[in-house]
């Protein structure tokens, strides 16, 4: 039986970072506190929202021992591997695993836009390096490298991939993935302003962006949808959309971040070489968000 519960909401977190540009571990201590209080259901470090490729080898290994070592409530760790030669993500999981992790969100190679062969070759090499289960993490828009459905099929072989994040932004791949290999996979939708809609064709959990500054109500969401209760959640979603789109694009860290900003629950630092949003692009984030808030619908979870 898997260490990990691959269902509901595993947001993926934002690194905070101080004045100096080191990480701070007092606001990520606090937002994990945010984020459990609000019910999810695991906490997914160094992912693309996580800033992962600015950060250093070693400061990941300190993100996960963080993590690892702090009360999340018996919520599993999972720690997106995002590196971009074999020898350093066998590495890295190698060590994280040692460090404490539960699992494991793995990208195809970094950089280089490998073919259907070096990928295949390359998820199996990482999975062999670790006894921790793995999300496989399929987003072709940002990283150029599509894992089709018919790779899925052939990867069900490696009992090490128990998850799929799905972030190709079209929901046909869900239902095509169902297809291939029935409920070989966990399937997790990885674009929020799809999440209704794989919901909807059976996903078992989201890989959530807005969760950081919206965790009640990304919560409510899917227990609305896990629950059956549709009209309802059509409604909280039809209300969240607008903020739900700010996930998309090559800004999408900085207007999550300034989001967290202005809701008083995190920074809009980035690391460079992202600078924070232009005066424009931050003025377009702040009219949404103010919009938001003021149809804010009140939550009552478990309900």
């Amino acid at each position: 039986m898997s260490k990990i519960d691959w269902s509901g909401v595993f947001p993926a977190l934002t690194t905070k970072f101080t004045a100096a540009d080191t990480i701070d571990w007092e606001a990520m201590e606090r937002h994990l506190e945010f984020q459990l209080d609000a019910g999810v259901h695991g906490i997914i470090i160094l992912g693309s929202l996580g800033e992962n490729a600015t950060l250093s080898a070693e400061e990941k290994l300190e993100m996960v021992r963080f993590f690892a070592n702090a009360d999340r409530r018996g919520r599993p760790l999972v720690a997106c591997v995002a590196e971009s030669s074999t020898r350093d993500a066998r590495a890295f999981v190698n060590a994280a695993e040692e460090a404490g992790v539960d699992g494991f969100m793995l990208l195809p190679p970094m950089r280089y836009s490998s073919d259907r062969r070096e990928t295949m070759t390359y998820l199996h090499d990482v999975a062999a390096a670790t006894a921790c289960p793995m999300m496989l993490y399929n987003n072709p828009l940002a990283y150029g490298t599509d894992i089709t459905p018919e790779d899925f099929a052939r990867l069900a072989d490696n009992p090490r991939f128990e998850a799929i994040k799905e972030s190709a932004a079209d929901t046909r791949r869900f239902t095509e993935i169902r297809r291939l290999t029935g409920d070989r996979f966990a399937l997790f939708c990885g674009v929020d302003d799809l999440a209704f809609e794989c919901f909807a064709l059976g996903a078992d959990g989201w890989v959530a962006g807005l969760v950081v500054a919206f965790p009640a109500e990304t919560v409510r969401l899917w227990e609305l949808c896990r629950a059956g209760r549709w009209d309802e959640a059509r409604r909280l979603y039809e209300w969240f959309l607008p903020l739900l789109h700010l996930d998309i694009g090559p800004k999408f860290v900085q207007q999550i971040k300034l989001v967290e900003a202005l809701v008083g629950v995190g920074s809009a630092k980035v690391r460079a070489p992202r600078l924070q949003l232009a005066e424009a692009d931050a003025s377009r984030v702040e009219e949404i968000l103010a919009d938001a808030l003021a149809n804010r619908p009140e939550i009552q979870q478990g309900t």
